[in-house]
């Protein structure tokens, strides 16, 4: 697979120019929240700690990895790879995001008055709920999937979208700020139980569909049109098929389903880490103060 990879070029494959991007950003924060912190009113107690650094970088390497290594070309070329993409920049590159940033630039975000009230009304638990499960839903609509990796345009505003809409959903969850994540454990747990349920559909169109519903990789022209974000139009005038048989024997049907259940599995995965955290957590401060978390019915 990996020789079958490299006759898309050096650029494709490894997005030297987001790797700076990637860089700049790293650099950003180590003096935004280190030299310069003061200047933003940032107190000398409110320097990150060691794990916030780390989580924050991991989440650089990781959006690298998802967005700017072969993931990414891959993901044009595979569902599967698509699916693992969508999963941890949606699901996990968020958390590490939250987690990584300072609460000090948090409430200074919040603070700004027209972006605060829209932010906070996008991250009411319900709203984000819906909001994001919506649109996600939505996107895997066949012919806005395949609009979206058509257009340079439509596929970087679409993606930011969603991204943004992440950060909504997992913000009362995690959010460092005082009164912005939901109060009561039980109430944490229902959110992402409903947050499983809700994204559901979405991989039931793609699983138990009889036949390959993507253009973009059953279609060699739309395929063609999808790869030309991410590589130079001369080197595809040269390949005749597209989707997953350029690099594998994998029928396209099964990609599809296979992608579905990928994203479905790590969906699980990763809610189900934050559930057992959470519910852990919970069974902890409750069994400290002397009071069984879970009543005996007995």
């Amino acid at each position: 697979m990996w020789s079958k990879l490299q006759i898309f070029g050096f650029q494709a494959l490894w997005s030297p120019y987001f790797l700076l991007y990637i860089i700049a950003l790293g650099l950003i924060y180590h003096v935004l929240t280190g030299p310069l912190r003061h200047k933003f009113g940032a107190k000398d107690e409110e320097v990150p700690s060691g794990k916030q650094k780390a989580m924050f970088y991991a989440g650089l390497i990781l959006l690298y990895i998802v967005k700017g290594a072969p993931v990414d070309l891959l993901s044009h070329i595979l569902l599967m790879a698509h699916m693992i993409q969508m999963a941890l920049y949606y699901l996990v590159f968020p958390i590490l995001m939250i987690k990584g940033i300072p609460a000090w630039i948090w409430r200074k975000v919040f603070g700004v008055k027209v972006l605060g009230f829209i932010l906070n009304i996008l991250t009411k638990p319900l709203v984000a709920i819906l909001l994001f499960n919506f649109i996600f839903s939505i996107y895997h609509i066949p012919f806005i999937l395949d609009f979206s990796k058509s257009y340079q345009l439509a596929h970087s505003s679409i993606t930011i979208i969603i991204l943004f809409t992440a950060f909504c959903m997992w913000w009362p969850l995690l959010s460092p700020l005082g009164g912005h994540q939901i109060a009561k454990p039980f109430g944490k747990i229902l959110y992402i139980f409903g947050n499983g349920m809700l994204i559901t559909p979405a991989c039931a169109l793609i699983i138990f569909s009889g036949e390959p519903i993507y253009a973009t990789y059953s279609d060699i022209q739309a395929w063609t049109n999808a790869m030309s974000l991410c590589v130079p139009t001369d080197v595809l005038n040269g390949i005749s098929l597209g989707g997953p048989q350029v690099i594998t024997k994998i029928s396209i049907l099964y990609d599809q389903q296979a992608g579905g259940i990928i994203m479905k599995v790590m969906q699980e995965i990763i809610y189900g880490t934050v559930l057992a955290k959470v519910f852990f957590k919970w069974f902890k401060n409750e069994s400290s103060r002397g009071i069984d978390p879970i009543p005996n019915q007995s």
